[in-house]
């Protein structure tokens, strides 16, 4: 079985945006939860994914996370709302 790679955007319990990459978005989301994934995440605490979408290779994943980062809040939100018809999305939530 090939190894996948997720780009992934976490809603915040205080309405912020958290973006990242990964190869297990469930271990990943747990270790945002217990303040052990990132620093942001630590006072930002996780409320759910928003996005989240699949990739054959790490640096697939890695470009398209700069690339989220790169836009502004309202083209985030419009990215999110595309994607909630993805089937990896609704795997995960």
């Amino acid at each position: 079985m090939e190894k996948k790679f997720y780009t992934y955007i976490i809603l915040t319990v205080d309405n912020k945006l958290y973006c990242g990459y990964t190869d297990d978005p469930k271990s990943r989301f747990e270790k945002h939860k217990a303040g052990l994934a990132a620093k942001y995440t630590r006072s930002h605490k996780p409320l759910k994914f928003v996005y989240l979408k699949e990739f054959a290779t790490k640096s697939e994943a890695m470009k398209e996370e700069c690339r989220i980062k790169s836009l502004t809040r309202p083209q985030k939100e419009e990215l999110i709302t595309q994607s909630k018809e993805n089937p990896i999305y609704k795997e995960f939530n």
